[in-house]
C-alpha cells in the first residue's frame, strides 16, 4: 500500500510540469480577430450594423493577471436608408480606425477559461462618404486576338466625404479559452467605443479571434 501511494505521489509530481504547460502564459502577447459592430445611441439612428477587425500586441505582467496592449481597430458601418433618404443620397458608409493603449485585467489567467476586462484611451479617425452607383471603364487586352477592348465594371462614385480625427475611449470585457497545450487561446469579447466628435459617435464591436 505504501509503495502504491508513493508511486501515485511521484506520478502526480511528474504531471505538474505538464499541467503548468497547459495553462502558462508568455510574456509577450498578440491577438487578431474580427466580428460584427452595432452602432448605439444617436449613432444607432444613423448607421446600420457593420463589421470589425482588430489586431493587438503587448505584454503580460504579474503572472498575466495584468497586461498592457497596443491595439489597432477598424470598424465599417453603412449609413441606413432613413438617413440617406433624408439627406437625398443614394448610398453611404462610415469607417472608423483607431490606435489605443489598453490595460488588461485577467481574473483566471492560468485556467482553461479566463474572464478579462480591457479598455483605454485612443486616437480615432472617422471617415464618412456618400456615394452613388456608377460604371468605371478601363482598357483590357486580348493576347489571342492581339486587340485592346473596353471593360466596364460597376463601382461607386463618391459625391461627398469628410474626415475627423478625435480622442476616444473604449471599455469592455471578454473570455479567453485555452486551446491545446500551448499559449494559443480563442477569445470572444464585446467593448463599448465612444469618439468625442461634435455629437459623440458610439458603437459596440463584438469580436472573435485568437490570442497567443
Amino acid at each position: 500500500m505504501l509503495k502504491t501511494k508513493l508511486a501515485l505521489f511521484v506520478c502526480g509530481l511528474s504531471a505538474l510540469p505538464l499541467l503548468a504547460q497547459e495553462t502558462q502564459n508568455s510574456f509577450f502577447t498578440a491577438a487578431v480577430g474580427a466580428g460584427f459592430t452595432t452602432p448605439v445611441y444617436h449613432t444607432g439612428t444613423a448607421l446600420d450594423t457593420g463589421w470589425n477587425f482588430e489586431g493587438q500586441a503587448g505584454v503580460n505582467l504579474f503572472g498575466a493577471h495584468l497586461g498592457l496592449v497596443g491595439e489597432f481597430t477598424y470598424n465599417h458601418m453603412g449609413i441606413n436608408s432613413a438617413t440617406l433618404n433624408a439627406l437625398q443620397f443614394p448610398g453611404g458608409t462610415t469607417d472608423v480606425w483607431a490606435f489605443s493603449a489598453d490595460p488588461v485585467i485577467r481574473f483566471n489567467p492560468q485556467g482553461k477559461v479566463d474572464f478579462y476586462l480591457i479598455g483605454g484611451p485612443g486616437i480615432y479617425h472617422r471617415h464618412v462618404e456618400f456615394t452613388q452607383p456608377s460604371i468605371a471603364t478601363f482598357t483590357g487586352f486580348d493576347p489571342f486576338f492581339g486587340v485592346f477592348y473596353p471593360i466596364s465594371v460597376p463601382t461607386n462614385q463618391v459625391l461627398l466625404s469628410y474626415d475627423a480625427n478625435k480622442f476616444g475611449v473604449n471599455g469592455g470585457g471578454g473570455f479567453n479559452f485555452h486551446v491545446g497545450s500551448g499559449h494559443a487561446k480563442f477569445f470572444a469579447e464585446a467593448r463599448y467605443h465612444q469618439i468625442y466628435t461634435n455629437r459623440p459617435t458610439a458603437f459596440i464591436p463584438v469580436t472573435f479571434g485568437f490570442r497567443w
